[in-house]
């Protein structure tokens, strides 16, 4: 599926004004650092980088319930908000979660919002 955005002489982007075609995946930038479950703080984390090039986390506070993980807090830095980051994290913690046979009960509304989103996981809802 692709996407054409047209720009007109108000709003510029990074590639000039006028007609282009990008496919979804031009629209998200990659993760700078690698999903990781840091057990000993049962916290998971990622690193993004935000508008200024600067490394900041998003994580996600969880509690363990023999196979299952409370989603307790999802928290992205301010200068990521909006940026999409946060989701892009839910998708590998759920992505993990299945590679890992875990199951997951969000308690945080974002969490639970974004699980509700992604029917595409719903077989990982404890």
């Amino acid at each position: 599926m692709f996407e054409v955005i047209r720009f007109d002489e108000e709003r510029q982007d990074k590639q000039g004004v006028g007609d282009y075609v990008r496919s979804p995946t031009y629209l998200q930038e990659p993760p700078v650092t690698d999903f990781r479950d840091v057990r000993a703080e049962q916290r998971f984390e990622q690193g993004f980088t935000d508008d200024e090039g600067v490394l900041r986390t998003v994580f996600a506070d969880y509690a363990v319930q023999g196979t299952t993980r409370v989603i307790l807090h999802v928290e992205a830095h301010p200068a990521l908000r909006g940026s999409g980051a946060a989701g892009r994290f839910m998708q590998s913690l759920a992505d993990h979660a299945r590679a890992e046979g875990l199951k997951l009960q969000p308690r945080c509304s974002y969490a639970v919002a974004w699980l509700k989103r992604h029917r595409e996981f719903e077989d990982l809802a404890a």
